[in-house]
């Protein structure tokens, strides 16, 4: 049985495609997860380049050098996403690529590369949406102190003022920054990502602050050099998911959505509020006290620049419920409960709540910029791959984010991760959540089951 067997499904999704502007129905992928070709054609080295290279920093020794070969394989899978029928294709620049050394110096076989990347979407009738940087950082940079260095604002926003002046008479539709907490925490702080450190804490959150004002630097970039700009960020919201459908527990989980509970950057306040206008939430000066940055009213008001839409990556969700003392209480999902390859939670109730909390407190529309699951693929007997689960995930995650709709939040668009199966950071090649199942000796793409049924919604969805 179909879940549109009873055409309540595919109202739903021609319901969420009728939204104030035309629906994006997208996939997501990054530059140093498919591109491959690190180290050709006057590339740069990348602080992930080099953080391979370090013994244990990555499964079983897995190398990012090749990737998806998609620096060489790209008119393969833009056909592929014409096959798929999305209209928006978001992906990343690599910053090396384009100035091997951050700054100075431009590899016009790099800027090449992307024109061509985005001509071909273009050809295809598909919306090219620009991620600045989904963290492979300049090596050069790196070493003269990355985020820590006061004027990486600065050259951030040279870099992005260089593809706003190349591409911006072909794309409108920019994000500046993807999951800041991954390579500022997990980066410098935790040192399972590049550039692989472990700082002090206020060093950690200075370059937490120069990451946020480079967020900045790029929108007044952006909004100077393209026409008409339609601009967000994709941060990870951290969604909680009441217990109950009781006031006092859906209470709770608002609450419990943007309010810092201990010391980890994993946090959807402290990277949202800033740069929405809320400044720093009160909750990050009493966690880290002397440790966060000392913030002027002019960087307050700089970290905040006007947006377009309200951007996410929306996966996972703790449980909430409030306690017997007012309090919040996280309870642990019950045994059995459903759990992806990564053995991340299906909690797909997020979809719901998420967009529901983050558009009455920013007050804008709602973009779902990364969405998807890792399961255990691989090609069957008979050619094909079978992967029912990504299947049921998908139905249920664009269900509840129908229902997020039909109670008044303005849903502009959701991106599927990823289109390829890739390079999942220090995880190397062991976790797969594209849609296209690769055969990373080969480069073979072999579309799954998933692939075809995410084509049918959104041709569902598009039915008059």
């Amino acid at each position: 049985m179909t879940p549109d067997s009873n055409g309540q499904f595919a109202h739903r999704m021609q319901s969420l495609n009728k939204s104030k502007e035309s629906f994006s129905w997208g996939v997501a992928t990054a530059s140093a997860q498919i591109e491959g070709a690190a180290e050709i054609d006057g590339k740069g080295l990348s602080t992930w380049d080099q953080f391979c290279k370090g013994p244990g920093n990555i499964y079983q020794g897995h190398q990012i050098t090749r990737a998806c070969d998609h620096y060489h394989r790209w008119e393969e899978d833009l056909d592929l996403l014409q096959l798929l029928g999305v209209n928006a294709y978001r992906f990343s620049v690599s910053w090396p690529r384009i100035l091997p050394r951050g700054i100075g110096k431009i590899n016009e076989l790099g800027l090449s590369f992307y024109e061509r990347l985005i001509d071909g979407l273009l050809e295809r009738g598909i919306t090219p949406w620009i991620t600045l940087f989904h963290w492979d950082a300049c090596r050069a940079l790196e070493e003269q102190g990355g985020f820590l260095h006061p004027d990486m604002p600065h050259w951030f926003g040279e870099y992005t003022a260089l593809l706003a002046q190349r591409f911006g008479d072909r794309v409108q539709h920019w994000f500046t920054l993807n999951e800041p907490h991954a390579f500022i925490e997990g980066g410098l702080r935790h040192g399972r990502h590049a550039p692989g450190k472990q700082l002090p804490l206020p060093e950690v959150l200075l370059a937490a602050h120069h990451a946020l004002l480079a967020h900045a630097e790029a929108v007044d970039q952006l909004r100077a050099r393209v026409s008409n700009a339609k601009i967000s960020a994709a941060p990870v919201l951290i969604t909680a998911v009441p217990t109950s459908e009781s006031k006092e527990d859906r209470e709770a989980a608002r609450e419990a959505t943007f309010v810092m509970q201990n010391d980890v950057l994993r946090s959807s306040s402290f990277w949202m509020d800033p740069i929405y206008g809320q400044g720093y939430p009160e909750e990050a000066f009493r966690i880290f006290g002397d440790a966060m940055p000392q913030v002027a009213q002019t960087e307050r008001s700089k970290m905040c620049r006007p947006l377009d839409y309200c951007g996410f990556n929306l996966y996972d969700a703790p449980l909430v419920k409030r306690g017997p003392d007012g309090g919040l209480e996280f309870p642990s999902p019950p045994p059995g409960s459903p759990q992806t390859a990564f053995q991340w939670p299906i909690t797909e109730e997020a979809h719901y709540y998420g967009p529901l909390f983050a558009a009455e407190r920013y007050k804008l529309p709602i973009l779902i910029t990364e969405n998807g699951l890792s399961c255990r693929d691989r090609i069957h007997l008979d050619g094909r791959v079978h992967d029912p689960q990504r299947i049921d995930f998908i139905q249920r995650h664009l269900l509840e984010l129908s229902r997020a709709q039909s109670a008044g939040v303005d849903i502009r668009g959701y991106f599927h991760w990823s289109l390829l199966d890739n390079f999942e950071w220090n995880h190397g090649y062991r976790e797969r959540f594209g849609l296209v199942h690769v055969d990373f000796a080969s480069g073979q793409r072999t579309p799954k089951d998933s692939f075809f049924e995410y084509k049918r919604i959104i041709e569902l969805a598009q039915t008059p």
